[in-house]
C-alpha cells in the first residue's frame, strides 16, 4: 500500500485525474449543459404539470419526492458516460498502450479514470441540485448517508463504464449498455414512483434492480424517506463496488480488449 501511494504514483494519479477533468470541462456544452437542460424539463413536466395531478407521494409533495431520484439519475448517467467514452477513446487511439507499458501500477490507472468519472458525475449532480432549488425546498435528513450513497454510486457506475469500455470493440458497443440496460433500470428504479404503489409481485421484481437501492438510500439522506432498508441499500452498494473494482482491475491487468 505504501508503494502504491508513493510520490511518483500520486503524481501519476493526479495527472490522469486532471486530464479527465479537463476533458469534460473543455467540452462543457456537450457534457454539463445537456443534463442540466434535460433535468430542468423533468422538473417542469413531471414535477409541476404531472405532479399537480398526482398530488403527494411518500407523505411529501411529488416534486420534492422525485428530486433526489433525478439527481441520482444524473450522477449515474454522467459518471458512466465519462469513463466509457474516455477509456474507449484511449483504446481506439491506442494511447492506452503507453500507460500499460509505463511503470504506473494498474490500480492507479484504474482509479485515475474512475475519479474522472466521479468528478463529472458529482459536478452534474451539483448543477441539478442547484436547479432543483428553484422548484422545491430540500432539507437534508442525514448528511452521512447522502454523501456516502452519492460517492459510492458514482464510483460504482464509473467502474461499470470502465468494464463496458474494456469489452467494447466499436463505438456502437459503447452505447448498447446505456441504451438497453442502464436507461430501463434507471426509469424502473423508483425515481418517479414509490414502491408502495406496486403489487407484491412487482415489488419483489424491483428488489432485483440495483438502482432501487441507490435512489432510496440517497432519498433517505435528503428527505428521510426510503422504500427499502437503508442499511441493506448501503451494504448492497458497497459490495457491488468491491466486486466491480476487482473485476475491472483484473481485466486491466490481463490487458483484455487492449492487447488483442
Amino acid at each position: 500500500m505504501s508503494t502504491l501511494l508513493s510520490q511518483p504514483n500520486r503524481i501519476a494519479l493526479q495527472t490522469i485525474v486532471v486530464k479527465e477533468v479537463r476533458r469534460f470541462t473543455r467540452i462543457w456544452v456537450q457534457t454539463l449543459l445537456p443534463p442540466a437542460i434535460t433535468m430542468t424539463l423533468y422538473f417542469v413536466i413531471f414535477g409541476n404539470l404531472v405532479g399537480r395531478s398526482i398530488g403527494g407521494m411518500g407523505g411529501m409533495p411529488y416534486m420534492q419526492f422525485i428530486v433526489p431520484g433525478l439527481i441520482m439519475m444524473a450522477i449515474i448517467t454522467n459518471a458512466y458516460a465519462n469513463v466509457v467514452s474516455s477509456f474507449f477513446g484511449a483504446k481506439f487511439q491506442r494511447s492506452i498502450e503507453e500507460l500499460l507499458v509505463s511503470p504506473v501500477p494498474h490500480a492507479i490507472i484504474l482509479w485515475g479514470f474512475v475519479l474522472g468519472g466521479v468528478a463529472r458525475g458529482l459536478a452534474v449532480g451539483l448543477i441539478v441540485t442547484v436547479l432543483s432549488l428553484f422548484f422545491t425546498d430540500l432539507h437534508l435528513h442525514h448528511v452521512g448517508v447522502m454523501l456516502y450513497s452519492v460517492l459510492m454510486t458514482a464510483i460504482l457506475f464509473s467502474l461499470g463504464g470502465f468494464i463496458n469500455a474494456v469489452y467494447a470493440k466499436t463505438f456502437d458497443d459503447v452505447s448498447i449498455v446505456p441504451t438497453f440496460i442502464l436507461t430501463p433500470l434507471t426509469y424502473l428504479g423508483g425515481v418517479f414512483y414509490s414502491m408502495d404503489l406496486l403489487s407484491p409481485f412487482w415489488q419483489s421484481v424491483s428488489y432485483l434492480n440495483p438502482i432501487v437501492y441507490m435512489v432510496n438510500a440517497f432519498r433517505y439522506g435528503v428527505l428521510g424517506h426510503s422504500d427499502v432498508s437503508v442499511t441493506v441499500s448501503l451494504t448492497f452498494i458497497t459490495v457491488l463496488v468491491v466486486v466491480l473494482y476487482v473485476v475491472a482491475l483484473r481485466l486491466l491487468q490481463r490487458g483484455t480488449g487492449m492487447r488483442e
